[in-house]
C-alpha cells in the first residue's frame, strides 16, 4: 500500500491470500472487562486486550479515578488492581475521547460514587445520544447536569445512586443496557432493568452478561428484565478473544477476492455475535468452514446478492456493503437506522462514498441497498469513522485507484489494520498478531 499525506492508496491483490491470522483482542470484551476488574477485589489479568484508542480511552478514565492499570505494551496484556468495590470520590474530570462504550459504560459507574464527576470527550462524542442513560440514572437517584446539549456529553454526575427499579429504550443503542448492568452490583439496592423497546445489538448484552459472570456477577434475565443483586466483582486471569468484527473484513476480502482466510480464536465458541457475519458471506456465496478454535471462508469466485436485518450485526454492515459491491444481484440491508447515530452517519455515508465510487447505491431510512458495480478511482471520504476506512479499503483489493482519506482514524480500534492488509500479500502463512 501507498501512503501519501493524509491518505493511503490500496493496491489490488495479485494474487487471492491463502493467510491464518491472529487477530488483535475485541474491544467490546476489553472494555467490558476493564470495568469489572476495576472495581474487583485483587489484581485481574487481562490477556490479549486490546490496546487501541477506544480502550486506552477507558484505561485513561479508570486511572483518573485512581485505579493502576499496567499495560505491556502492544501486545495485548493488561493488569488491573481492583479497588474493592469503592468508587473515588470526585470531584473528577473524565475524558473518554472518542469511545461510545467508555462513556456509556462509566456513566452508570461514576454515578455509583459520590462524585461530582466530570464526563466529556472528543467533539464526535459529544454529538452522540446519550440521553437514555442519563434518565435512567436520575431514576435511580443520581443528580445529572449537562453542560452542553439536552442527553449529550459533557455531564456532571454525582452520587451515590441507590438503585432499584429503571425502565430504558434498547432502540438506540444497547451502550445503555450495558453501563446500567456493569454498574448493578455497586448499588446499594440492586438493579432491575426493564427495556421499554426491543434491545438493538443483542448479541452484545449478552456478552455484558457473560463478562460479568466471569468476574463473579449473575445478572438473571427474564424476557425484557433484567436483574442484579448488589455485589462485589471478583479478581479473574481473563482472555480477551479476537475482535470478530475486526475479522469480518478479512473473511470478506477471502469473499471477494476467491482466497481463503482463516481466524485463529474465533470458533464455535466464541462470545462475540459479530462472528455471524460469515453466515451472510455463506448466504451470498462463500464456503464457511466453522471449527471448535477457529472459522475459515474460502471464496469461490462468484457472490449473490441477499436481503439482510442486521440488527444484531451492526457493525459489519459497512463491510456487507463492500461485499455486495461484488455480487451479481443487488443487496438490502434493513434493520440499521439507528447506525445514523454512530461516529457518522452511517447509512448515508455508505451511500454517498459508493455513490462516489461509480456504484449504485440507494439510502433507505433504515438501512440501504447495493447494486453490483465496477468502482472507479476515488479517494474515499472516512468522516473519521474508522469502519468507513476498513471497510472501504476492500474494494482496493480487487480494482486500482482506490484511495482511503484519513487511514489513521482506524487507530480508534485497529492500529495495525492497514499493515495487517498487505500482509494478505504475502505467501501462504501466518499474519497479523495481537
Amino acid at each position: 500500500m501507498h501512503r501519501s499525506t493524509g491518505s493511503l492508496a490500496v493496491e489490488p491483490l495479485l494474487a487471492p491470500p491463502d493467510a491464518t491470522l491472529v487477530l488483535p483482542g475485541s474491544k467490546s470484551l476489553t472494555n467490558r472487562a476493564l470495568v469489572a476488574a476495576a472495581t474487583a477485589g485483587g489484581r485481574s489479568v487481562l490477556r490479549g486486550a486490546l490496546v487501541a484508542e477506544d480502550t486506552m480511552a477507558m484505561v485513561g478514565a479508570l486511572r483518573a479515578l485512581g485505579v493502576e492499570v499496567e499495560v505491556a505494551g502492544a501486545a495485548g496484556a493488561m493488569e488491573v488492581a481492583g479497588t474493592g468495590g469503592s468508587i473515588a470520590a470526585g470531584p473528577l474530570r473524565l475524558d473518554a475521547r472518542q469511545s461510545g462504550t467508555t462513556a456509556r459504560f462509566l456513566l452508570p459507574l461514576l454515578a455509583a460514587g459520590a462524585g461530582p464527576y466530570r464526563l466529556d470527550g472528543d467533539p464526535q462524542l459529544r454529538r452522540r445520544p446519550m440521553g437514555p442513560a442519563l434518565e435512567a440514572l436520575r431514576t435511580l437517584g443520581a443528580e445529572v447536569s449537562e453542560e452542553g446539549g439536552a442527553g449529550q456529553l459533557p455531564v456532571v454526575i454525582t452520587g451515590p445512586a441507590t438503585g432499584g427499579a429503571v425502565g430504558i429504550s434498547g432502540d438506540v443503542s444497547s451502550q445503555f443496557l450495558s453501563g446500567l448492568l456493569l454498574a448493578g452490583p455497586h448499588l446499594r439496592r440492586g438493579l432491575e432493568v426493564e427495556l421499554t423497546t426491543p434491545v438493538v445489538s443483542a448479541p452484545f448484552v449478552a456478552l455484558t452478561v457473560a463478562v460479568m459472570g466471569d468476574f463473579g456477577v449473575g445478572v438473571e434475565v427474564d424476557g425484557r428484565r433484567y436483574r442484579v443483586a448488589p455485589d462485589r466483582y471478583q479478581a479473574a486471569d481473563y482472555t480477551v478473544e479476537p475482535d470478530a468484527t475486526a475479522a469480518s473484513y478479512f473473511f470478506a476480502a477471502a469473499a471477494i477476492t476467491g482466497g481463503r482466510v482463516r481466524v485463529e480464536g474465533l470458533g464455535r465458541r466464541a462470545l462475540q455475535g459479530d462472528l455471524a457475519f460469515v453466515d451472510l458471506l455463506e448466504r451470498m456465496g462463500a464456503e464457511v468452514r466453522r471449527e471448535e478454535h477457529a472459522t475459515e471462508v474460502v471464496g469461490r469466485g462468484t457472490l449473490h446478492g441477499i436481503e439482510a436485518d442486521l440488527s444484531d450485526l451492526t457493525d459489519t454492515a459497512q463491510t456487507l456493503a463492500a461485499v455486495a459491491v461484488f455480487a451479481d444481484s443487488p443487496t438490502r440491508v434493513t434493520g440499521i437506522g439507528f447506525i445514523r447515530a454512530k461516529e457518522t452517519d452511517r447509512i448515508a455515508a455508505v451511500v454517498r462514498e459508493l455513490r462516489r465510487c461509480g456504484v449504485e447505491a440507494t439510502e433507505e431510512q433504515d438501512g440501504f441497498t447495493v447494486a453490483p458495480g465496477s468502482p472507479h478511482p476515488t479517494e474515499v471520504q472516512t468522516y473519521d469513522d474508522h469502519r468507513m476506512a476498513m471497510s472501504f479499503a476492500l474494494l482496493g483489493l480487487r480494482v486500482p485507484g482506490i484511495v482511503i482519506s484519513n487511514p489513521g482514524c482506524v487507530a480508534k480500534t485497529y492500529p495495525s489494520y492497514f499493515a495487517d492488509l498487505d500482509r494478505l500479500r504475502r505467501p501462504a502463512g501466518s499474519v497479523g498478531g495481537r
